[in-house]
């Protein structure tokens, strides 16, 4: 429990004391995420905080995590986060077109299913499916980790809410190793949760800083990590088994999986990418209904919570009940907030909070060319 308590406290303090100087940097680099009309903010930002992210999450597990033979996994996990991790930081600053940004997650999945060993071998009956073959096992786990890593990169729209769900989703899956006495994987993702605890107070709306894609794919990878070990020891453990631990695991993850499975389908039927940017998510979808910034984060919060609560609850029913249950709430609740939550007055209110914005972004944009333009000047 020392080391546990540890990990948090280093996850925290390293990512805490970076913050500030990371967005200090950032200003005067002038490295800002700049608004246009898909994005909900309408000012100038820096979207490097992904960096103290990875600096207290790497720093915590280095001082306090067992690389002994057993957990001899835990260094090729920590090189998946620098891959991973670096991605995301040269997004972040230069905008990489999508096909690499999918090419370094297929390595970091490379990495975690051939060298790490992390792959699902049984569906626990999950449609009539248990034992896996080898050749779909990989297929699967490769499937199961970019879908994960892109669903969090995916719902970072919202100040505070990508960090909140991979708060909830990291502290349940560490409550759960804890119990089972597996400390490596419960100081991962204590040592997590300390770190975006730490980037939430920089994060809440209104932000002083965004994770960008650094931090959001990073949560993702994470999670990821986490949730292929909850499925793997899940039915293996003798303290607190989890039969079906398949579907447990994506009730934990739901909003975040659900949300992106949605959007991708949305796209295709729209014959579109399922890479190319809309306005489709779960958060936009609420922003639409007159929620604001803080409220979308808590409704989302609550309703992880919520779902992740009926699982745990429904732990020993049929696993594709669960399922059906699972989704179906999911897709009743989506509903509700298309065609029920919405009101005239919440329609004009959005209206005129989407004139404004463009009014604020144009200013910012016209304030952000005239300092450009007085920088090559003095040049």
């Amino acid at each position: 429990m020392v080391q546990v308590a540890a990990a948090i406290l280093i996850a925290y303090l390293g990512t805490f004391f970076l913050m500030p100087f990371i967005i200090k940097v950032a200003k005067q680099s002038k490295l800002f995420d700049v608004p246009d009309e898909r994005k909900t903010h309408n000012y100038l930002i820096s979207s490097l905080g992904g960096i103290g992210i990875f600096t207290g999450l790497a720093i915590s597990l280095l001082l306090t995590s067992d690389f002994q033979f057993n957990n001899s996994e835990f260094q090729y996990h920590l090189a998946a986060f620098f891959i991973i991790f670096t991605i995301g930081v040269v997004d972040d600053i230069f905008v990489l077109k999508p096909w690499k940004k999918v090419l370094g997650q297929l390595i970091t999945a490379a990495i975690v299913t051939v060298k790490a060993h992390l792959i699902i071998t049984n569906l626990g009956g999950l449609f009539g499916i248990y034992q896996l073959s080898l050749p779909i096992s990989y297929i699967l786990t490769f499937f199961v980790i970019m879908l994960v890593v892109n669903a969090f990169n995916l719902i970072d729209g919202v100040d505070g809410l990508a960090a909140s769900l991979g708060l909830i989703s990291s502290v349940i899956f560490a409550l759960f190793f804890l119990m089972n006495h597996n400390f490596s994987y419960t100081i991962l993702g204590f040592a997590l949760a300390g770190s975006l605890l730490s980037f939430l107070v920089f994060n809440y709306h209104p932000a002083k800083i965004f994770m960008g894609d650094s931090g959001s794919m990073l949560i993702g990878l994470v999670n990821t990590i986490l949730l292929l070990k909850f499925i793997s020891v899940g039915t293996a453990v003798t303290d607190y088994p989890i039969q079906a631990a398949p579907v447990i695991g994506f009730g934990i993850l739901l909003v975040p999986l659900m949300d992106v499975l949605r959007v991708i389908c949305i796209r295709i039927s729209r014959g579109h990418s399922p890479f190319s940017p809309d306005r489709n998510h779960i958060h936009h979808l609420l922003l639409n209904k007159g929620l604001s910034h803080s409220r979308v984060t808590i409704v989302l919060i609550g309703t992880s919570l919520m779902f992740s609560l009926i699982t745990l609850l429904f732990r020993n029913s049929n696993i594709n009940l669960l399922f059906c249950l699972q989704a179906g709430l999911f897709f009743i609740g989506i509903f509700i907030f298309r065609y029920f939550a919405a009101s005239k007055r919440s329609l004009r209110v959005v209206s005129r909070q989407h004139e404004q914005a463009k009014d604020d972004t144009e200013k910012v944009f016209s304030l952000y060319r005239k300092k450009e333009n007085a920088v090559v000047k003095e040049d």
